[in-house]
């Protein structure tokens, strides 16, 4: 009974915490700093003229990472534990997407895409961005360790900000990657990389 009565007291707390952070009246600092602090995608009705390969769902991380403000882990989860960052899994996405619907045409569109895959259990084939030599090791966790949470801008360039995503710096040559090691004083020795 105790544990029901703190289960339901914490239901209470955090609804009323949603109602004042999304319902309530706002003060003026509120709006301000909500205002300064928030990226607002623009409404596009074609990728065809964006920079990057199109991709099977027109996944719009300006309005992910930018206007909602997700954290890049939240989606790719495995790349504070895993070399790769992996691609969310379909699960992630439906997460949101059984209750969001979208809230223009083109939104709409692209989530029944989500939501049909997630029915029919087929996976989407996502076109690969950013991708290294074979011969060469990115260790996705360790960088993540030493940059912290927002060190994925490092190398990808400010995601938040794209409506799709490309390839900002040219991450498969092995100069900028030694520039940036250079700059943070860490080891340059080829074991690092190439094992």
């Amino acid at each position: 009974m105790r544990t029901l009565a703190f289960v339901v007291g914490g239901i209470g707390a955090g609804a009323l915490a949603a109602f004042l952070a999304f319902g309530g009246s706002p003060t003026q600092a509120q709006q301000a700093k909500a205002v300064a602090d928030s990226t607002t995608a623009s409404f596009l009705s074609d990728s065809g003229a964006l920079a990057g390969p199109r991709q099977p769902i027109f996944f719009r991380h300006d309005i992910h990472a930018g206007q909602f403000k997700i954290q890049c882990q939240y989606c790719h989860y495995s790349v504070a534990v895993s070399p790769e960052p992996g691609i969310p899994s379909m699960q992630t996405c439906m997460g949101c997407h059984l209750v969001i619907g979208g809230s223009d045409s083109a939104s709409k569109t692209e989530i029944k895409k989500v939501r049909q895959a997630w029915t029919e259990k087929k996976p989407v084939e996502w076109v690969r961005v950013h991708y290294l030599a074979r011969h060469a090791h990115f260790p996705h966790q360790r960088h993540i360790k030493a940059l912290g949470p927002n060190a994925c801008i490092t190398c990808h360039g400010e995601v938040q900000r794209m409506p799709q995503v490309y390839r900002v710096n040219n991450v498969n040559n092995m100069g900028f990657c030694i520039t940036c090691h250079v700059q943070r004083k860490v080891s340059r020795d080829c074991s690092v990389c190439h094992y």
